[in-house]
């Protein structure tokens, strides 16, 4: 005997009650994708853990200061009693050369992967020597003063490194005599005449550090020009090159910096002023960020599950197919496990073939599950071409940094209108009056 059932005892196949449950069902699958982004930004910091672990066996990012002139001076008080003592004072050059030729290299450790360099850095330049008048009776000790050169990893410093400073030939030692002006560096002692004016010098220097290579404005005019074989450079700090070109054979750049551009004076005493905290320069980038993509993509996971869910509902009262509500859970638990696979699969990849398979498979996937579920090929169809615009809108929107949010609002809009469109023609959603007509 067949029990037929009438329409109001379906409940649990009830529009109104499949839409709330849906409802529930997206909030609760936010939880899920929330976990998904926690994994992917820890991937990501043992990512930037590995970055400075290989830093700190190679060298960090270095920042080039000077080099500048040191000359001590020995204060007496007008207080006999009060002992003398000694007063810095930091000049620094009239014009500041330097000219270098970075060689980049990937360094891998497991799957993840850093940025080092080797630099030669030909720096050349020439002092002014100024009037140093302290305000209380003084004695210039000439023969003390000696060059600093700011680097900031030594451990980048490689080989040796002399100075030639007029007609003398000065070589480095370790460390700084002082650290008002740097932190770290090397020093070049050198005895300077009274009746010296200027100061022609030139320096080589070997240096290799990682991501990052910077340069402190000291030159009353500083001309900075690099190249490098590197060909996603991003350039930082607080001036931009005054001309540069970027092509597949590297980048070469150039900054001209005066004074007036800078915070700074070209002499003083003690340690007021940091000539690094105007620094510039160049990041060595890696383009392939896929942690930060993935993690982009993660965030469009609520709008794959609504569009989706909206796409099952509009095939189900267009064709007069009813899907159970786990129908629903289990296309959705595909859509949220396809960025983890994603991200899975970009760590060994790369970003976009990671992203060709992840969406591919978890396409087929949900188009095999509903084939079998489904009577009607048309409801199928229609999901599955969705999902293959969604995939290809995320993908286009990942692309377009400059343009990814008017993009997306346009998308989104067009999607929108097209939903609307279809609405209209369901009969669920008319009137009594309008069925009649």
């Amino acid at each position: 005997m067949k029990i037929e059932i009438s329409d109001n005892k379906k409940w649990q196949y009830s529009l109104t009650l499949k839409i709330i449950l849906l409802s529930v069902m997206g909030l609760f699958l936010l939880i899920p994708l929330e976990m998904i982004k926690s994994i992917i930004k820890e991937r990501q910091q043992n990512s930037e853990k590995v970055k400075q672990e290989i830093a700190l066996q190679w060298a960090g990012k270095q920042n080039v200061s000077g080099p500048i002139l040191n000359i001590p001076v020995r204060i007496i008080p007008g207080d006999e009693k009060a002992p003398a003592y000694k007063r810095v004072y930091h000049i620094m050059p009239e014009m500041l050369n330097i000219s270098g030729t970075v060689q980049t290299e990937k360094r891998n450790r497991s799957i993840y992967k850093a940025v080092v360099y080797n630099s030669l850095l030909e720096i050349s330049g020439e002092f002014m020597m100024p009037e140093i008048n302290p305000d209380q009776k003084s004695e210039i000790l000439w023969e003390e003063a000696y060059f600093t050169l700011g680097i900031s990893d030594n451990r980048g410093v490689k080989g040796s490194a002399a100075m030639k400073a007029g007609t003398l030939l000065i070589d480095a030692v370790p460390g700084l005599k002082d650290t008002e002006v740097f932190n770290s560096g090397i020093s070049f002692p050198v005895a300077l005449g009274k009746s010296e004016k200027t100061i022609p010098f030139e320096l080589n220097l070997t240096l290799s550090g990682s991501e990052d290579l910077s340069f402190s404005p000291a030159g009353k005019t500083t001309n900075v020009s690099l190249s490098s074989p590197w060909d996603s450079p991003g350039f930082n700090g607080n001036f931009l090159p005054s001309s540069r070109t970027i092509d597949a054979s590297g980048f070469k750049a150039s900054w001209l910096i005066t004074n007036l551009n800078r915070n700074f004076p070209q002499m003083w005493a003690g340690s007021e002023f940091k000539p690094a905290n105007d620094s510039f320069g160049v990041e060595f980038v890696l383009l392939a960020d896929h942690y930060q993509k993935s993690l982009r993509s993660a965030k469009y996971g609520i709008l794959f599950i609504a569009l989706t869910f909206l796409a099952l509902l509009f095939a189900e009262m267009s064709t007069g197919e009813n899907l159970h509500i786990i129908s629903y859970l289990l296309v959705s638990l595909a859509l949220v496990l396809f960025f983890s696979l994603l991200n899975a699969l970009s760590e060994h990849l790369g970003f976009n073939p990671a992203y060709i398979i992840a969406a591919a498979s978890t396409i087929i996937m949900i188009f095999l599950f509903l084939r079998k579920l489904v009577k009607n090929y048309r409801p199928v169809f229609l999901i599955t071409g969705l999902l293959v615009i969604l995939y290809s809108f995320i993908f286009i929107l990942l692309t377009l940094n400059d343009y990814a949010y008017l993009a997306g609002n346009i998308g989104l809009f067009v999607l929108l209108s097209v939903t609307m469109g279809i609405s209209v023609r369901l009969k669920i959603f008319r009137t009594p009056q309008d069925k009649e007509i």
